[in-house]
């Protein structure tokens, strides 16, 4: 006896199949990310003042008026390597300042970003003394801060660079 092929399934059937996939994989992502994001600070910025590591003094307080990005990334870490390009690329265009956190001595990361050819304000963390106040367990993590310096996102882990410049772009547009 023949087989009989089953009817082919509609378009638009296939189409609300991945519709509702790509839905359960954001989901997940999402949570994930929550999850992650669970011990960083909220609310109002923790004072930020330090030498970059270029010797100049930083204080975040200076730079309200306009979002801030604050990005907590190590010398050691690939996923922050995967992140520089964005990073930089966002530091050109919008207030942005990162923390090395425990990467070596001031020198060690001015060398590592020069080598990389990187040229975005930097602190040195040596200790996490800073993380610790950030509440950063992890890196890379980003904080994304309104004109008045209330965190307005905030995340742990890889954030592609047009997700953190719409975080800014709707930071800038909203508060």
């Amino acid at each position: 006896m023949p087989q009989r092929k089953p009817p082919p399934r509609a378009p638009l059937r296939r189409a609300g199949g991945w519709i509702l996939n790509i839905a359960i994989i954001a989901a997940v992502f999402y949570a994930v990310q929550l999850y992650k994001s669970r011990p960083l600070v909220d609310g109002q910025a923790p004072a930020l003042e330090a030498a970059l590591t270029t010797g100049a003094g930083f204080d975040l307080a200076a730079w309200r008026g306009e979002p801030v990005l604050v990005h907590f990334w190590a010398e050691w870490c690939p996923v922050c390597k995967l992140e520089e390009g964005g990073i930089a690329s966002l530091s050109r265009d919008f207030r942005v300042v990162t923390i090395a956190l425990q990467s070596g001595d001031t020198a060690e990361v001015g060398a590592y970003l020069a080598g990389r050819g990187l040229d975005f304000p930097t602190i040195n963390d040596p200790d996490g003394r800073i993380a610790e106040r950030w509440g950063v367990r992890g890196v890379p993590a980003s904080f994304v801060l309104d004109s008045e310096g209330e965190i307005r996102f905030a995340s742990v882990g890889y954030s592609p660079g047009i997700g953190l410049r719409a975080q800014l772009w709707l930071t800038r547009a909203l508060w």
